[in-house]
């Protein structure tokens, strides 16, 4: 049996500073760019936390069900990252590794806050890998706090 942690965080606050930055919902042309980013994404950690398949995404069937809740931000046609806003939770946030360092994952985090804000001000969650301390890290710095800590088994 393998097992990792899991924190889950809320954020109470009211809407942020709006990041200078524009949003769209997902559109299937750019779904092999996507997977490719997602999958970049979290094969390390789920390589090290071996949850199989390393790479999540093979088939964009797999994304239907959840597509119309995801925002991309793009460089001309290039994906630099993406968010899914469901209901009152923040899921996926992802950053093209050849943007990542440039602040592009606290933009995309904060325009997630505010769109989440324009219809509820119900507490906004999220869960994340304890494994990923650069991620925890950044939705702390935000003012999510931890609210629970969940032990994941499998295998």
């Amino acid at each position: 049996m393998n097992s990792f942690k899991v924190y889950e965080m809320e954020y109470r606050g009211k809407a942020a500073a709006m990041p200078d930055i524009s949003l769209f919902r997902f559109s299937e042309e750019y779904y092999p760019q996507y997977e490719k980013i997602y999958n970049e994404c979290f094969r390390n950690m789920r390589k090290a936390l071996d949850i199989k398949p390393y790479d999540y995404y093979s088939d964009i069937e797999q994304l239907r069900e959840k597509a119309e809740k995801i925002y991309l931000l793009t460089d001309g046609n290039t994906i630099i990252g993406s968010v899914g806003c469901f209901g009152t939770e923040i899921d996926d946030l992802i950053v093209n590794s050849a943007y990542q360092g440039r602040g592009y994952g606290k933009k995309l985090l904060l325009w997630a806050i505010n769109h989440i804000r324009s219809y509820t001000d119900e507490p906004i969650t999220l869960t994340v890998a304890q494994w990923n301390r650069r991620a925890v890290q950044l939705y702390e710095s935000a003012g999510f706090v931890i609210t629970r800590t969940e032990t994941i088994t499998f295998g």
